[in-house]
């Protein structure tokens, strides 16, 4: 699954290509991946687009006529903008290189300018969703989303939040996008490290300075991974069709065997709240037995 940064990077290239452009038809080839709850897909046909927005890894591509196209890539998602030149991003299978549409492709849309945006997903887990503008916010899980780490002013919902699972670990809190939206393994751990936070650490150990430090983290790790088009190096590239960088500069992700960047002690690899989890058992101490 891609995490807020890799989002980020395909929205920016998709408001780069398509915004003020009119749809002039739409092509579905894999019905199950258009969910039409305000019209079907020809309904697209002379919509105009306005803006192309994230929530959490949401995409969401608002029209001029009150709707939004909502996109959710999943793992193997990817966009792709074909036209003057070429544009992908998400999953760098050859789709982003080679001719379209194929056998991933999922939905066409043709844009007035003569473009293409291809919507591909090899494991069809990924979906297309439009909806009424305002029905957006009242979808159960947009409904339950955690602030936005990247906008400002999050920190005091945060702490609300998290301070609802006193007894979870903390790397489980930050993963539950219910108490902060879009961060995944890779960006948990980095902060984790930056904080000097042990990730088994339960929540109610954490004081709220503490915990504003591991936020702060966060959003700093975020922000440098966007500077460098993300941190994938598996499953996907960034706006330009490139591999995200951040994993090069990471201070702990799949650096087990490694020295610490800070204090020399090999990162180690662990499992906490279920997933792989690289620490420094020097500056990330455990948290003592109750």
């Amino acid at each position: 699954m891609p995490e807020l940064p890799e989002v980020e990077t395909v929205r920016r290239g998709l408001e780069a290509l398509t915004v003020g452009r009119r749809i002039v038809a739409v092509e579905v080839a894999n019905p199950g991946s258009f969910m039409d709850d305000a019209g079907p897909p020809d309904s697209l046909v002379g919509a105009r687009i306005e803006a192309v927005r994230r929530r959490a890894k949401l995409l969401m591509v608002d029209l001029a006529d009150a709707r939004t196209l909502l996109i959710h890539l999943k793992m193997t998602g990817q966009m792709v903008v074909v036209g003057v030149g070429r544009w992908g991003g998400g999953h760098p299978s050859d789709s982003l290189v080679e001719g379209l549409p194929d056998a991933s492709t999922r939905v066409i849309l043709t844009l007035c300018d003569g473009s293409r945006v291809f919507f591909n997903d090899q494991r069809k887990f990924g979906w297309m969703r439009l909806m009424a503008h305002d029905d957006v916010p009242r979808l159960p899980f947009v409904a339950r989303l955690g602030p936005e780490p990247l906008e400002g002013g999050a920190a005091p919902e945060f702490l609300r939040r998290l301070r609802r699972h006193p007894r979870t670990s903390i790397k489980a809190a930050l993963l539950n996008q219910e108490v902060v939206a879009g961060i995944g393994n890779i960006y948990a751990d980095e902060a984790l490290w930056a904080a000097k936070v042990h990730p088994a650490t339960a929540v109610g150990s954490v004081s709220d300075r503490k915990a504003r430090a591991i936020l702060d983290a966060a959003i700093a790790v975020m922000a440098h991974s966007l500077e460098l088009g993300g941190s994938t190096d598996r499953n996907y590239v960034d706006a330009q069709g490139n591999r995200g960088a951040y994993l090069e500069f990471a201070a702990v992700f799949r650096r087990d065997g490694q020295p610490c960047r800070r204090c020399g002690r090999l990162i180690v690899k662990t499992r906490v709240a279920g997933r792989g989890t690289h620490l420094c058992p020097r500056c990330q101490r455990p948290p003592r037995a109750p």
